[in-house]
């Protein structure tokens, strides 16, 4: 696997946790870590596209938050559980390893 691709899941991590900074910021220091983590995330998202796929690492990167903020909630901040919503967030991520999987890779650029 390319390691841009681990980069990418990465940027995914640093996703969720500026939607959750969003939802639950209240002090200076949260919203700090908020701007940081939008920063990180979104510099991430566009220094892989440039080497990798742009539509497929976008795809990926959004699910991959999307996915991670639900559980997230679930787990640590009080939304209810839900089996249906495990279920969808499992064909969300086979969604997202498909588009992976039959994705060609452009080679890297040489300059």
């Amino acid at each position: 696997m390319n390691h841009k691709w681990l980069l990418v899941l990465f940027a995914g991590f640093f996703e969720v946790g500026w939607v959750a900074g969003l939802k639950h910021s209240s002090s200076f220091i949260e919203w700090m870590l908020t701007f940081i983590a939008i920063t990180v995330s979104f510099g991430l998202l566009i220094y892989c596209s440039k080497q990798l796929p742009a539509t497929t690492v976008y795809a990926s990167f959004v699910g991959l938050g999307t996915a991670g903020t639900v559980i997230l909630e679930m787990t640590l901040l009080d939304e209810p559980f839900s089996w249906v919503k495990i279920l969808l967030i499992i064909i969300l991520l086979a969604g997202i390893i498909g588009l992976k999987v039959v994705t060609a890779e452009k080679d890297a650029v040489t300059s």
